[in-house]
């Protein structure tokens, strides 16, 4: 399935607030980490979480869901690396997706996604994660589409029961045809070898006609 293809939730993503690290009132302290929620327009079970990077080391995900009626915090996902070495570039921009697959915990009935990004170098000022989307879980389409690939996979013209499998009787016919052309091969190889004159390389006269 191409979640391309899916229709993104609809959500609102709220400032990022830091978190000091260090003395707050000297010039040289800089923020670690950032918070930055996501509000969804309603519960979703989502698929997947993507977004580009901007100089976030690691990402930690957590979502509020929605069970009988109380909202709970869960761990979806800790201390995911998004740079090799925080203190190079390599992976500061990238593009990353977050997949439930990945997740420590299914992420269903959610209503906020709370993303906790650290950069514990000092090398970058400022760090983020932008262009933030969410996908829902789509189960029945995915149904959907591994129905349609099997499908694929069996003539449209050869009858089939529930199960997909051949017609019983069509097998049975051809078993008996290809049954009946083995005895009739056997049967014209015996008479072949009945009607020959030669005997060790030579022929017996008596056995040979004139006309």
């Amino acid at each position: 399935m191409s979640i391309m293809s899916v229709e993104l939730v609809s959500c609102t993503v709220k400032s990022p607030v830091a978190l000091q690290i260090g003395d707050a009132v000297s010039d040289s302290s800089r923020p670690g980490v950032y918070i930055t929620d996501v509000t969804l327009a309603e519960p979703v079970n989502i698929q997947e979480i993507s977004f580009k990077n901007y100089y976030t080391a690691y990402l930690t995900v957590r979502a509020q869901r929605r069970d009988e009626g109380a909202a709970k915090w869960v761990t979806c996902l800790r201390n995911h690396c998004l740079m090799a070495n925080p203190h190079a570039e390599a992976g500061s921009h990238d593009y990353f997706s977050i997949y439930r697959q990945q997740m420590l915990t299914e992420p269903d009935n959610v209503t906020t996604v709370r993303l906790i990004l650290r950069q514990p170098s000092s090398e970058w000022l400022h760090f983020s994660i932008e262009e933030i989307n969410i996908y829902p879980y789509m189960k029945e389409d995915s149904k959907r589409d591994v129905s349609a690939w099997l499908s694929t996979l069996t003539p449209v013209e050869a009858p089939l029961d529930l199960n997909g499998l051949p017609d019983p009787q069509t097998v049975s016919s051809s078993i008996q045809q290809m049954w009946a052309l083995t005895e009739i091969m056997q049967a014209s190889q015996t008479a072949a070898s009945i009607g020959r004159f030669d005997v060790e390389g030579s022929y017996d006269v008596k056995l040979l006609s004139y006309t």
